[in-house]
């Protein structure tokens, strides 16, 4: 059990820095804190600069655990100081240094430069996520880094920092995606300042405004998220952009340096070090296509919308990374989006398309590395183009799991989609509702928005839809189900509640909790916590009244809780 510092030490292992390519303009105290072009290196050596006065606000018990972390250590002074910014006293061979990493930017699949304030792409990348350790615990790799942390080369005349605000919704949101067996960063800890403030726009209470309406003053904090690595179809993407058009003479070894650390870092179970480098690429490939397909049918299967998810937004582990405009659908609507800026392009059942425009990037990015070698670039190809019967094949079995169904039909999802938007129901509620096998709709009203008692053509279709459900899941199921045994109804019950969960983190129960916490109180979100990394549970009557229930009406189309900007 690592109870110190100076134990957790002795886990270090800098692959990242010990096997890639520093930015050779970089400086050697990492006093890199403002805007500016990087042409080459993988990473660029930073120090964080701290938050002042740092306050422990929570961890996570689960990830400490499995990290072999005691509970103790979240809250010594040497755990707190390394991890809200400063690193000056940290033991051997800790680094004194962090790192930050540039990437390119594609947004559905289309590529940009103008966000770069330079215009040339070379200035885009980790505005104020700042690595600060790597080592290997309990037989896992695992990379710490630091949110809002300081400015970094990346940070295009930003502030570095993150807010209170949004460092509650993704400590909260990465823990409660990992309960729910969504794969995703991890939260280690969260620690937020007594004393800075940073000024964010902002939406004023109960604003019908679709942007922010005011400037608010807001403390910062500093999120530590941990995940095997954070490399993202960007950065793939920005040094195959490079190496395609020889930006500079180490470009193309520069791809294959990272690509190679990619495999290494994420893919190692599955790719043999012995192959060569044009089968290591193609395996690369296909089993990337494999882990985004499963993850974006597991974001529509708890309702889970990304909002934001261009390339550099886009985890080449295939887990879900960046918190930021994200949301969880509360009435169904294949057309949710919580971000301001997303449109419909990142929309709730637009996800599988937006993941295929990011794995046709990375295909691309991939393609100088296979410029020699026609038959492999052949094969690239053919698994880029087989994207969309994969991620197909990965939905329908979701939507029959959700079902309590071995085998997906069309037609009776249709007629139920048909039915949840003209009856507008609660997304989560209605399935966890369903995984009761109700023997009719009263069950089912739990979960609507409006009244339809008085329609009478809606409740006879909606009553007809659950017969034919209930003979297709007699009729469609590997192992025998039996309608009117109790015991037979209660284990496929079971089984649907273990795929639909009772809990989603919904935006109008983290707002109470990060203004609770600006005024110093923390109970609120440590409750959040605690329910929702129990997601498909049945807990306390008190919980249930609480957090079991569908939007009040009076918060639809209220700005910071039906729909957010980017501010952070």
């Amino acid at each position: 059990m690592i109870q110190t510092l100076k134990e957790l030490a002795e886990h270090t292992d800098y692959s990242l820095m010990d096997t890639l390519n520093r930015d050779p303009q970089a400086t050697e105290d990492g006093e890199d804190h403002y805007p500016r072009e990087v042409f080459s290196g993988h990473y660029v050596p930073v120090k964080p600069t701290p938050i002042q006065d740092p306050e422990y606000i929570a961890h996570s018990k689960t990830l400490f655990s499995e990290l072999g972390f005691a509970e103790t250590l979240a809250q010594t002074d040497d755990f707190m100081r390394m991890f809200s910014g400063d690193l000056s006293q940290l033991p051997e061979p800790m680094s004194k240094l962090g790192w930050t990493t540039g990437y390119a930017l594609s947004i559905y699949g289309t590529e940009y430069y103008q966000q770069c304030p330079f215009g040339t792409g070379n200035g885009y990348g980790d505005g104020r996520a700042i690595s600060v350790l790597e080592g290997v615990f309990g037989g896992k790799r695992w990379e710490m880094q630091l949110k809002g942390a300081g400015r970094t080369p990346y940070c295009r005349g930003a502030d570095g920092r993150a807010v209170l605000r949004s460092s509650i919704r993704e400590f909260l949101a990465q823990e409660h995606m990992h309960a729910l067996g969504v794969s995703t960063s991890r939260s280690l800890s969260l620690f937020v300042s007594k004393s800075q403030q940073v000024r964010r726009a902002w939406y004023s209470e109960d604003s019908r405004s679709f942007d922010p309406d005011m400037m608010v003053a807001e403390y910062v904090a500093i999120s530590t998220r941990v995940a095997p690595s954070f490399l993202r179809v960007g950065q793939i993407e920005l040094f195959g952009r490079r190496a395609r058009k020889a930006e500079h003479p180490r470009a193309l070894e520069e791809l294959k340096q990272i690509v190679l650390h990619l495999i290494e870092r994420e893919y190692s179970d599955e790719i043999e070090s012995h192959l060569s480098l044009e089968e290591k690429v193609l395996l690369l490939a296909h089993a990337f296509r494999t882990r985004l397909t499963s993850l974006v049918a597991d974001w529509v299967r708890v309702g889970y919308c990304q909002g934001n998810f261009n390339s550099d937004n886009c985890a080449v582990g295939g887990f879900t990374l960046d918190y930021g405009p994200f949301g969880f659908m509360e009435m169904f609507d294949s057309e949710y989006q919580p971000w301001t800026g997303g449109g419909k392009h990142f929309s709730f059942l637009n996800q599988p398309n937006a993941a295929e425009r990011n794995f046709y990037v990375f295909c691309t990015a991939l393609e100088p590395l296979l410029a020699a070698d026609e038959k492999a670039q052949a094969t690239l190809a053919e698994i880029r183009d087989d994207f969309p019967a994969v991620v197909q094949m990965h939905m329908t079995k979701m939507w029959a799991s959700k079902l309590g169904c071995d085998s997906y039909d069309a037609t009776l999802f249709r007629e139920l989609v048909t039915l949840m938007l003209q009856t507008s129901v609660d997304y989560t509620i209605f399935f966890r509702e369903l995984s009761s096998i109700p023997n009719d709709i009263e069950a089912l009203k739990k979960s609507f928005y409006h009244d339809i008692s008085d329609n009478i053509t809606l409740l006879e279709r909606w009553e007809a839809w659950l017969v034919k459900w209930r003979a297709y899941i007699v009729s469609h199921n590997d192992v025998e189900y039996n309608a009117t045994s109790a015991e037979s109804r209660e284990a496929l019950s079971q089984r649907m509640k273990g795929v639909n969960p009772k809990y989603t983190l919904r935006e109008w129960h983290l707002v109470p909790a990060y203004q609770q916490a600006k005024q110093g109180d923390y109970k609120l979100t440590q409750e959040l916590q605690a329910v929702m990394t129990q997601p498909y549970a049945e807990q306390s009557e008190e919980v249930e009244a609480k957090y079991y229930a569908k939007k009040p009406a009076a918060l639809f189309d209220i700005g910071g809780i039906s729909h957010i900007s980017c501010s952070s």
